[in-house]
């Protein structure tokens, strides 16, 4: 009986040395992070986290690096995001000199008259990019090691690895990649998002409201009368506002194209309530005709806009997260970006949010407490983090597209209504302490031992 008590104490002082020698062995490894998904945020984040010495894999399913959509706002949040991980010149080197500079943004009556009804001011602190989305990858692409890209890798799951100090990735060819940790940047439609979840599919909306975009030259509108093209502000974006539709312009490549995103919206379905009916696609080719009927009886720059825009428009059916995640973090894998909280693009904000996520989880895995020992905790400090700041700008971008814009706000459609709904409206967005947030997650890390263990 002695000898078979000395055997289990013996038993448990060796599985004791164990893990503390799995411990030891972890905190002094390098950490290996691999990236899903080679967009913006992806690449951002791959961008920030080599400059910081951590070891990162990119695995994008396309053949190359490539961006759905037309122009991207990059507001001053995002720029700062850039000038810290030191890519910002490379940035501007691909749009036009002057470009970064404030360009505050006009909001007009949609319908006949077209009354000016806010203008956002312009002050030096505001300063923004508007650039073509393809262009702003290209610069994130020369920024990044291409040892570490891999093409042709679409995720089809994430799970944890036999080791349970390491995840998986399964990919779409049969290969697998394993890595201390995950992080999911593979868009709206994210395959990460399940494993953190745990259940395929969830928190995936359709927003009931449908976005036509399209690009159009300036020439092309000065030709067809558009009153907006020739009022010698052509380079500050605009908002046309009526009832249950609203229409952005912004004005890229030094002005000489005209980014439209004409937008329309049912109301009377709440979000997530209904998908759209089986096989339809997300994005379609459709007849100008059905987006000009959309907006019949609206004033005639809205109308001459429309005649310019492309025979067969682009039509987006705009889905987002919802209800808001729980946690972006489960384990060893966390979310970033539209995986994360997609929202809708009323505040052109949402790819500044994916810049801020790629922000601090490059801050938090590149402090020198992070190891593949506690980055569990780490990773739950961004989610815990980053989730009230990206649900706020999520909520800002619902209200400023289905209430103020469609004259539907708490403070009216009148003029002075609006007026008090649109001063101020991306102070909160744009104007935030980024810095700030990462210092209080370092904080609660320290405060919780996980950083001094």
């Amino acid at each position: 009986m002695a000898d078979k008590c000395h055997s289990a104490q013996l038993l448990d002082e060796l599985v004791r040395h164990s893990c503390r020698r799995d411990t030891q062995v972890q905190s002094s490894m390098p950490l290996q992070v691999a990236i899903v998904g080679g967009g913006v945020c992806g690449l951002a984040c791959a961008i920030a986290l080599q400059r910081a010495g951590v070891l990162v894999d990119v695995f994008e399913a396309a053949a190359a690096f490539t961006e759905v959509g037309a122009a991207i706002g990059i507001g001053p949040n995002a720029i700062k995001v850039l000038k810290d991980i030191g890519v910002l010149d490379e940035v501007l080197k691909k749009t036009n000199p002057g470009e970064l500079r404030p360009k505050g943004f006009r909001f007009l009556s949609g319908l006949d008259g077209h009354e000016l009804v806010y203008e956002y001011p312009i002050v030096p602190e505001d300063a923004s990019i508007s650039m073509h989305r393809a262009a702003f990858l290209d610069a994130l692409v020369q920024a990044v090691d291409p040892r570490t890209t891999h093409f042709d890798k679409r995720c089809t799951s994430v799970a944890a690895a036999t080791n349970p100090a390491r995840v998986i990735v399964h990919f779409a060819d049969g290969s697998t990649h394993e890595a201390d940790v995950v992080l999911g940047a593979d868009g709206i439609r994210s395959t990460a998002r399940d494993f953190v979840v745990g259940e395929v599919g969830k928190g995936l909306a359709f927003s009931n409201s449908f976005g036509y975009r399209g690009l159009v030259p300036r020439a092309a509108l000065e030709a067809a009368g558009f009153g907006f093209a020739d009022d010698g502000r052509g380079g500050t974006p605009a908002c046309f506002m009526g009832p249950e539709k609203h229409i952005i312009v912004v004005p890229i490549k030094n002005g000489e194209l005209i980014n439209v995103a004409a937008f329309a919206t049912r109301y009377d379905v709440p979000i997530g309530s209904q998908t759209l009916p089986e096989g339809t696609p997300w994005v379609e080719d459709v007849p100008r005709s059905e987006l000009e009927k959309a907006y019949a009886g609206w004033g005639p720059d809205v109308a001459a806009l429309l005649r310019c825009m492309p025979a067969h428009t682009s039509r987006w059916a705009i889905h987002v997260v919802h209800p808001p995640l729980a946690d972006y973090a489960r384990g060893r894998v966390a979310l970033l970006g539209d995986a994360a909280h997609a929202m809708l693009p009323h505040l052109g904000a949402g790819a500044g949010q994916g810049l801020e996520d790629a922000f601090v989880l490059a801050r938090l895995l590149g402090n020198p407490g992070t190891n593949a020992g506690n980055v569990e905790a780490v990773l739950q400090a961004y989610s815990a983090i980053r989730r009230p700041r990206a649900q706020s700008v999520w909520d800002a971008s619902y209200r400023a597209g289905w209430s103020t814009y469609h004259l539907q706000g708490p403070h009216g459609s009148s003029k002075e209504g609006l007026q008090e709904e649109l001063k101020d409206l991306w102070k909160p967005v744009w104007q935030y302490d980024l810095d700030a947030d990462v210092t209080s997650a370092e904080a609660s890390l320290q405060a919780s031992q996980i950083f001094n263990a």
